[in-house]
């Protein structure tokens, strides 16, 4: 395997709308754009994030490192090493 046989590994973003307080630190670090405030509030009064690019998420976690409240994370989507695991040992 080289280098240019890797495919990007991409992430599904989580957030727990009323953790967030609305500091936009996260969408400030994204270096893929994926988040956005959104323009709805939650039970707080604060706008928390919401994915704008869904399939951009490359799983670098920075939302989840800057984030103050714990209030988003990342999953990684990995199909590929789903189907390695469901293969029968011989």
């Amino acid at each position: 395997m080289f280098f240019g046989d890797l495919k990007p590994r991409k992430g599904t973003v989580h957030i727990h709308n009323e953790w967030c307080k609305g500091c936009g630190f996260c969408v400030q670090f994204c270096p893929q754009n994926v988040l956005v405030l959104s323009h709805g509030f939650n039970a707080k009064g604060y706008h928390p994030p919401e994915v704008e690019v869904v399939d951009e998420c490359r799983e670098c976690r920075y939302c989840e490192i800057v984030c103050p409240e714990f209030a988003i994370y990342v999953t990684i989507d990995d199909d590929e090493g789903d189907e390695e695991q469901e293969k029968p040992i011989a």
